[in-house]
């Protein structure tokens, strides 16, 4: 069977949302968004802040193994950081080539590597040469920055260097999001190195599932948006849930939801808070109509303490389990 992966997903996947996820179930890892590494060795404090998980062995509340992902471009600066990382024993290291943020491409972060082989094969090997041997490190890239000429060179690179797997998003940082993802250039891709490949991009349904691994021939896939978006695709391409939406499954989603936006209240500033609730709230109306109604419900509000009285008015199941 295929195995799973829940993607980073910068400001989107924290550790509140990947709690809810992993408890749904159906994955087989996941990654945390990245730790900037940038000139300093930072605290274990950093590390854990990004993955609380690792207070917990590394997993979440429902067991699902969480690796810790860096971005940073100087070899010996995110060495050093990882050496540290490690002495809080993650169940593994992923290397961020692959955000196209303009911010973080700016300060040589993320996919704006993606011109320079020798750089990534520079990071990961001094990253590995780091990190004690039971410790898998991974990278995650696009096909480029603005074209695909390079993603095959940047793969061997990576590869070379000591990645035991890569994770290859579908699309160029020029590209973004916009659909469609090319998982034919991850084939080609996957042909050329000798570890496992994931593919990456535009999953959202089975369906989805289905062609992204014929296209691509890799057995395994990273979910993102198409997670957020839907609980329970995971288990649903593991068929242990229904092939489609149900009514019955948003009734389940309500107590998730309510231990999301307690999650959410102890981790962010209040005036933070409304906005992650409606930015899921925001990806959920692409599957349940019951998900449109209470994000325009939700939407105009900007205190919590309104946000919680218009959950308990509106959702029982969600007052139930507050």
């Amino acid at each position: 069977m295929s195995r799973l992966l829940l993607a980073p997903m910068e400001g989107l996947a924290d550790d509140v949302l990947r709690d809810v996820l992993t408890r749904v179930g159906g994955y087989d890892r996941a990654v945390t968004e990245f730790v900037r590494v940038s000139g300093t060795l930072l605290p274990a404090r950093a590390f854990v802040r990004i993955s609380p998980e690792l207070a917990n062995g590394g997993r979440t509340a429902a067991g699902t193994p969480v690796a810790v992902q860096l971005l940073g471009s100087d070899p010996e600066c995110l060495a050093a950081n990882a050496a540290r990382l490690a002495l809080l024993a993650p169940p593994g290291i992923d290397l961020n080539f692959g955000c196209p943020a303009p911010t973080v491409n700016r300060h040589r972060g993320g996919a704006a590597l993606l011109g320079e082989p020798e750089l990534l094969n520079a990071i990961v090997a001094a990253v590995r040469a780091a990190v004690p041997a039971a410790i898998p490190v991974t990278a995650k890239m696009r096909l480029g920055i603005a074209d695909a000429s390079l993603a095959v060179d940047c793969a061997q690179a990576l590869a070379e260097g000591g990645a035991q797997a890569l994770t290859v998003h579908a699309r160029t940082k020029a590209q973004g999001y916009r659909p469609p993802a090319h998982w034919e250039w991850i084939a080609s891709i996957r042909e050329a190195v000798k570890v496992p490949v994931v593919a990456n991009g535009e999953v959202w349904t089975v369906e989805d599932w289905r062609r992204c691994r014929a296209t691509s021939g890799c057995e395994d896939v990273m979910l993102g948006r198409g997670a957020v978006s839907d609980p329970w695709l995971a288990r649903r391409i593991r068929g242990t849930a229904a092939p489609a939406p149900t009514a019955d499954e948003w009734a389940a989603l309500l107590p998730h939801i309510a231990a999301f936006w307690r999650g959410v209240q102890a981790k962010v500033e209040p005036r933070h808070a409304p906005g992650r609730l409606k930015l899921w709230l925001g990806y959920l109306r692409r599957t349940w109509r019951e998900a449109e109604a209470l994000h325009a419900a939700v939407r105009p509000l900007r205190q919590p303490a309104e946000i919680t009285a218009l959950l308990d008015a509106q959702a029982p199941a969600l007052r139930a389990a507050a």
